[in-house]
């Protein structure tokens, strides 16, 4: 039960890093951004939650709101998981989580 809930924790985070650095390199290239090898794979990596994200919301949302709503759902998704795994771990004893 511990991997299960340390692999969801794990693949939130690295999805969580890769919207947020996502941003962060769109915000530095500017108009480049589409030619930029770097943001191009972080766009693959986050186009699966982005996916999600979007069958999930209205289609009022704008497409380019779509990956702020993603990394919203993601860092409440990291917190339930995280709340779980503190919790489990004080279930079965800390010195089992390590």
């Amino acid at each position: 039960m511990l991997l299960l809930i340390s692999s969801l924790k794990l693949i939130t985070e690295i999805a969580l890093l890769s919207l947020f650095g996502r941003w962060i390199l769109g915000l530095l290239a500017g108009q480049k951004k589409d030619s930029n090898v770097f943001y191009k794979l972080l766009e693959v990596m986050s186009k699966p939650f982005v996916q999600i994200a979007r069958l999930i919301t209205p289609k009022v949302v704008l497409d380019r709101h779509v990956p702020l709503v993603a990394f919203l759902l993601l860092a409440f998704a990291w917190l339930i998981v995280t709340w779980t795994k503190v919790n489990h771990c004080i279930r079965i004893g800390v010195e089992m989580c390590q």
